[in-house]
């Protein structure tokens, strides 16, 4: 065969040889005997096997089994067998299960002849059965994850030799294999074309009858249960029934291979009968390769001449298309390779190609991607799964890759080295990945992507339109958190069981036991991952197609979401709970497989509690490097802990976590010693990788980029400190644990330099600057200007503007509003690129409500403030650093307002009050009990909606996210809302009051931080606004002056506290938390105390760390807390309601569901008395805090 060397290397796809094949040899028997891991049956005439565990059960008829046994009488069974008088010289079928390649009395005494079995997973295997069960069930997607290997070699049968006779000289040889997944289970039947002498054996109570039984072939489910005390005999299948149908075992088989049976033998959801291969299709059958029985040998094969570019487009003259089953070119190669087998293929010059795609209407699906020897890829057809074969393409000597000449594909983090066939690149140490992209070992890591797809929730079809998928993963304990946004409402909750989404980031960056490798060591960032899920009992397809499009220049991880099919129905209000569950992953060069089958149970107030299922197919294909030594295992078992689904249909978010570990199939079940680095409990920072040593010691070493003593470490500024080597043209930014070295405008990056002038192979640009107007960058009525390292933008005559928004002159605004709207908004300076913006450094008044000027005017800028009048004129010697309240010159008139009819007065006495939606309702306790009869209506207010309120001297605080305000309003009839605090609001969550200093405390998790100010809004400032990251929950201890607070930090959540000054920041709590929604403060205790929506604790602990213990481990969704007497009440997601529970015993006592069901926020505890005819709080014990209101003379 001649080289090829000028070919354009393409994707060349093989089929199997097409050959005759006149029956099984014994060489194209599977593997076996004790060099192949084999256990060996006792000699004898009725011997049974020792149990085989099955490492996973599987499906025989439609009964799950977790055993099997191995018989000498030639046949496989899932219990202990009789004796065999009781079955072997009976027909078919048997009272027990029985898998049967050759059910007759067998005898191996004196040596003669041996059984063999084991159990099986190596790829090798798995694939050859996998392939044949495709060739004769077309259409059939199979890929067995365990097999069962038994062989019985050159057996004899049962005789009663006498004196005057010598033993019969016939001995058969054969095999069968059992292969599952999840889902189905098939077996092969083999049976050389030597290998049956004796087709039957006599009865051992013939006497002197001369009888031979033919030997049965087949499968029996065994006796099942009929009625209530009854059992009636089960299915059976049988092969053989006469001496002629046992030769035909060796003479036809019905696969197209004489020798060769295969079956499908069982499943997981409906199976009645036995399905055999049919051959009467007339299958091409490949040549088997034939097992080598001294050492592994590479077969010889054919060589094959191919046309210069078999599959090009005519339209594209780099991309070839993608080849329908039909279009495959003619079969050229045997069918079972072994990985590390290469067909000896001419040489082709050597070019590097990315996966490549066909579009479909909204969807791709892959194609191909070079890989460096045939390997077994997965490819989607019309919705189904069908193989294909992708070629090694070799490259000739002289045109090899190298590392001079391909360094530069190298991660920065990396290095490269050459081998005798080309290169490879591999990270540093303290860095993991595949070489082309390392990562720094122990730092956390995200995730950005865009999901599109159009998905039918029954028959309502949905579209997702370029969503945001953000996920966040801490290597220390491999927990993946997933958030994908704007998810539509039917959808949403429809996908709640999907959590294969998230669990591909688990996988990538699942915490490692020793000797295995996550997703990312092998794949690094540029990957395609295909899913298929098909959902049991409705039958709807799901297709997730996710790509990996490298790392950005903060190493987070880029990806591109394709979703298409149909998901069943699901409840709105649901939810969906998935248990523990295990993987196991096949790797093959390129590309890895994956098959399994996960339960769900949804649970809901119309349904209860309901358990479905759906079998999950994926296959991974990457840019393999086999120049180098291969270090990846041959498979990996991924454990997947702590799932956590929901969907927000307020946010419209839906959120998976889920915690992941990789590590061998078969786990010690009770390990002596579990390292904590393993285990996930260690206290490293999240920053930080754990290092094990010996038994339970283990150290914590700071990732790279950062600095510390594992335990606390902060990033190291590399461009601040100097540590970075940027070049001329371009400036040094920071990123966490690591930078980068940013070009500046016009420049662009050539080998690692910012210049202006950039060679590509063969064309010089003869410009030295980028222009940045061929982008059109600026607003249509602006022309751009281009110079060197930037451009300008200006507005066009008769329009004005910043260049980036123009409008004409002639549209000036109208006059409209009050005084003080007129004076604010003709301030607010020139358009900008964002819109109106101040002028840098200008005072922007500001406007009350009613658009009157606010009586206390401060600058944005100075910080200093002043009094004005009606007019907006400063009042002459108030002008100060942020002061007292200032007092209107004319006072307000005297007249009340008419009372409002939804306002309540409160019961007296005790009671919870509770925000939900755009109200306050008051539930009466009597001692804890909750009255649930008397539960009324605070406080309604139908424009804001409650998110967390406290009260405190008649006033009730709450914040309004949907406003983004904090605000108060009276208790009293007829009192009007009052907003405190309305600028520079995101997202107020948790509200806390000082009521000792008159003091109010919120966090915002929108730009990450902590402010405090006066109860009327002065003296505001920010405590903290470093190191959060999504706080939630805050309370003060007014007796000791401490804040604390929740952080929702993904990567390593959090409990903190300081004083109500902001000195002495610390964690309280850091390990074993999730999601702290609420928090508390328990004063009889002087405990701090927390409900998590992550690991459905409630928990307290000691100010200063110590006595912390878990008062429940079985809650919902808590949102907000609050502690009374020896009660905790927290309000439920889940429910939507109340829920009260014994501090003392953990016990839930009771709960309370109001008749509007929607979500309910905050809670606080208040206790009011009758004052001169009006109802006081009296006690209000503001979910932190309690104060007691002085009575004044």
């Amino acid at each position: 065969m001649k080289a090829r060397g000028s070919l354009p290397a393409v994707c060349v796809f093989l089929c199997w040889a097409v050959c005759s094949v006149s029956a099984v040899r014994r060489e194209h028997l599977f593997p076996y005997g004790t060099r192949h891991g084999d256990s060996t049956l006792q000699e004898g005439d009725d011997e049974t096997s020792e149990v085989l565990e099955l490492r996973r059960p599987l499906y025989f008829y439609e009964t799950q089994f977790s055993a099997l046994y191995v018989a000498t009488n030639g046949i496989i069974s899932t219990q202990d067998l009789p004796m065999e008088k009781q079955y072997v010289d009976d027909g078919f079928p048997t009272d027990f299960p029985v898998i049967a390649p050759f059910l007759a009395d067998i005898d191996t005494s004196r040596g003669r002849g041996a059984i063999y079995y084991r159990m099986e997973e190596s790829p090798g295997v798995l694939t050859r059965v996998a392939q044949e069960v495709q060739r004769s069930f077309p259409g059939t997607y199979f890929t067995p994850t365990h097999a069962v290997i038994a062989t019985w070699e050159n057996v004899a049968a049962y005789e009663e030799v006498s004196r005057n006779s010598a033993p019969s000289s016939r001995v058969n040889t054969f095999q069968a294999v059992v292969a599952y997944d999840d889902t189905d289970s098939y077996a092969l039947f083999l049976y050389p074309e030597d290998g049956l002498q004796f087709f039957g054996t006599r009865p051992k109570e013939s006497y002197n009858v001369q009888l031979e039984l033919p030997a049965r072939v087949g499968f029996c489910r065994g006796e099942v249960s009929f009625l209530v005390f009854s059992r009636t005999e089960g299915p059976y299948y049988s092969v053989t029934s006469n001496e002629q149908t046992v030769k035909n075992l060796y003479q036809v088989g019905n696969t197209g291979v004489p020798g060769l049976w295969l079956f499908r033998i069982g499943n997981r959801f409906s199976f009645q009968n036995v399905v055999p291969a049919a051959a009467a299709r007339a299958v091409p059958t490949a040549g088997l390769v034939a097992q080598d029985r001294e050492a592994t040998t590479t077969p010889d094969y054919a060589e094959v001449e191919y046309p210069d570019d078999p599959f090009s487009d005519p339209t594209n003259d780099y991309y070839p298309t993608v080849l329908t089953d039909s279009e495959f070119p003619p079969p050229a190669f045997p069918e079972y390779l072994e990985p590390g087998h290469s067909p000896n293929l001419a040489s082709f010059s050597q070019t590097l190609l990315q996966p490549i795609f066909k579009d479909e209407p909204g969807f791709h699906f892959l194609c191909g991607i070079t890989v460096l020897e045939p390997v077994l890829i997965l490819k989607p057809s019309a919705c189904s799964f069908s193989y294909f074969l992708l070629a090694v393409i070799q490259y000739s000597t002289e045109n090899k890759e190298t590392c001079a000449r391909f360094q530069q594909t190298c991660s920065q983090n990396g290095y490269c080295t050459d081998y005798s066939s080309g290169f490879c690149c591999h990270c540093h140490t303290g860095y993991y990945g595949n070489g082309r992209h390392c990562l720094p070992e122990g730092a956390p890591q995200r995730v950005n992507g865009k999901v599109n797809g159009l998905v039918s929730v029954g028959a309502t079809p949905v579209e997702l339109d370029n969503v945001d998928l953000h996920a966040y993963i801490v290597m220390g304990d491999g927990r993946a958190y997933t958030a994908i946004s704007q998810v539509p409402e039917p959808i949403g909750w429809a996908l709640m069981p999907m959590a294969p989404i998230g669990g591909l980031y688990g996988w990538l960056f699942a915490l490692e036991l020793p000797h295995h490798q996550n997703g990312f060591r092998i794949t690094g960032a540029e990957f395609t991952h295909y899913t298929e899920a098909i959902f049991y009992p409705g039958n709807q397809r799901l297709t997730i197609v996710q790509t990996a499009q490298s790392l950005s220049p903060e190493n987070y991880l880029s990806m591109n979401i394709h979703i298409r099919g149909s998901v069943p129905f699901v409840v709105p209000g649901a939810t969906v709970q998935m248990e523990p569950y295990k993987e196991i992953y096949q790797y093959y060069p390129s590309v890895i497989t994956s098959s399994s089958v996960r339960d769900y149970t949804v649970v809901s107030l119309e349904k209860g509690s309901e358990t479905y299922s759906y079998q999950l197919r994926q296959n991974i294909t990457y840019r393999d490097c086999r120049h180098g030594p291969r270090t990846s295992p041959e498979s990996q078992q991924l454990s997947m802990e702590r799932i956590f689904i929901m969907y927000d249909k307020e946010e419209r978010i839906l959120r998976y976590a889920i915690t992941n570990k990789i590590g061998p199939l078969r786990e010690d079940p009770h390990p002596e010693v579990v390292n904590p680095c393993y285990a996930g409990t260690h206290d490293c920072d999240t920053t930080a990788q754990c290092l094990p040593g010996e038994g339970e010691q283990f150290r914590c070493q700071c990732a790279t980029g950062y600095r510390g003593d594992g335990r606390s470490c902060h990033d190291v500024d590399e461009c601040a400190e100097g540590l970075a080597s940027c070049g001329s043209h371009s400036s040094c930014v920071n990123l966490p644990g690591s930078h980068r070295c940013q070009c500046q405008s016009g420049f662009g990056l050539s080998h690692g330099t910012c210049v202006g002038e950039i060679k590509t192979l063969s064309v010089l640009l003869v410009n030295s600057d980028i222009d940045e107007c061929t982008s059109k960058p600026c607003h249509a009525q602006a022309f751009c200007l281009n110079s060197l390292g930037s451009f300008e933008c200006r507005c066009r005559s008769g329009f004005r503007g910043d260049g980036f928004n123009c409008l004409p002159q002639s549209c000036e605004s109208p006059s409209s509003g009050t005084r003080c709207e007129q004076h604010r908004d003709s301030l607010q300076g020139g358009l900008g690129p964002r819109g109106p913006r101040p002028a840098i450094g200008a005072f922007v008044p500001q406007c009350d409500e009613e658009g009157q000027y606010r009586p206390l005017q401060c600058h944005g800028s100075t910080g200093y403030c002043w009094c004005v009048d009606s007019g907006g004129q400063e009042r002459e010697g108030t002008r100060t650093p942020p002061g007292p309240p200032c007092v209107p010159t004319v006072p307000p008139p005297t007249v009340r307002p008419l009372p409002r009819p939804d306002v309540t007065p409160p019961p007296s006495g005790t009671s919870l009050l509770y925000a939900q939606g755009q109200q306050i309702g008051a539930l009466p306790l009597n001692g804890t009990r909750m009255e649930k009869a008397k539960a009324s209506v605070l406080l309604a207010l139908h424009v804001i909606t409650f998110h967390h309120f406290l009260m405190l001297y008649r006033k009730v605080y709450w914040t309004d996210l949907s406003g983004r305000t904090i605000n108060r309003a009276s208790l009293e009839s007829g009192a009007e809302p009052e907003t405190i605090i309305s600028t520079g609001l995101t997202s107020p969550e948790g509200l806390a009051v000082d009521a000792r200093r008159s003091m109010m405390f919120w966090v915002d998790s929108g730009p990450d931080k902590i402010e405090s100010c006066r109860l009327d809004g002065r003296d505001r400032k920010v405590l903290f606004d470093t190191d959060l990251v999504n706080p939630r929950a805050i309370i003060v201890d007014s007796a000791s002056g401490t804040l604390y607070w929740t952080d929702w930090n993904r990567d390593a959540p959090k409990i903190e506290s300081s004083t109500v000054e902001g000195h002495g920041r610390r964690v309280v709590v850091r390990d074993g938390i999730g999601l702290p929604n609420a928090l508390t403060f328990d004063p009889s205790a002087r405990q701090i105390c927390w409900a998590d929506a992550g690991t459905k604790r409630l928990e307290c602990i000691a100010p200063d760390g110590t006595g912390r213990r878990v008062i429940n481990s079985n809650l919902n969704y808590p949102f907000s807390l609050v502690s009374y007497a020896n009660h905790f009440y927290y309000t439920d997601w889940r429910r939507d309601g109340v829920i009260a529970l014994n501090r003392d015993s953990g016990q839930f006592t009771d709960e309370y569901l109001p008749d509007q069901r929607s979500h309910l926020y905050g809670i606080t505890v208040c206790t009011f008395t009758e004052v001169n005819g009006q109802k006081t709080p009296v006690t209000c014990f503001l979910t932190h805090c309690s104060y007691r209101k002085r009575t004044v003379k």
